[in-house]
């Protein structure tokens, strides 16, 4: 199935483990035997943590939009996803599916190669597959790089979250609708 977002086009092929290469990474379906260096980038990348339950729950619930990054065998970055019913960031009044970027993380040396765009195209593949309406993320307002990749892939900042984060910066809630 092709799916057509703003101007890029993802493709979700529903069986498939491997869904795509980025130079020499190999973008592919998570699968329980990674999940301990998922934990691993999460805690050395990013300030927020997570549980291994937590982890392991959203790989079962959504197993096509939790995707890694993998070189020679090494998972150097992921992002997991899930889906949550609610009020819609686009409509008023309106109560949609949706699919909520939890993290998303790439190993500090391998970032500026294309995997975060891959991951998040892979996510939102997952997304679109389980027939949600829109997705969104959570971003920190002082992480210029990634505001900008998420724009570039049709994300609209939607609000400012005050204080959001657990040491008290702000965040941005992007979303980007499907259709």
């Amino acid at each position: 199935m092709i799916i057509r977002l703003n101007n890029l086009y993802c493709i979700f092929e529903q069986l498939q483990t491997n869904l795509r290469r980025v130079g020499n990474y190999i973008i592919r379906r998570a699968e329980e035997k990674d999940l301990s260096s998922i934990i691993n980038i999460n805690l050395i990348t990013l300030p927020e943590h997570y549980s291994d339950y937590f982890f392991e729950s959203i790989l079962r619930e959504l197993p096509e939009a939790f995707i890694i990054a993998e070189l020679d065998d090494a998972i150097i970055g992921y992002i997991m996803c899930k889906i949550e019913f609610g009020f819609s960031n686009f409509r008023k009044l309106g109560f949609v599916k949706k699919g909520h970027v939890v993290s998303v993380a790439v190993l500090e040396q391998h970032r500026g190669s294309g995997l975060g765009k891959a991951l998040m195209l892979e996510g939102i593949n997952g997304v679109v597959s389980r027939k949600c309406d829109e997705i969104y993320l959570e971003v920190r307002t002082s992480n210029r790089s990634a505001i900008k990749m998420y724009e570039k892939l049709g994300f609209q900042i939607k609000s400012t979250l005050r204080a959001y984060y657990r040491d008290g910066e702000d965040a941005y809630l992007m979303a980007l609708e499907f259709g």
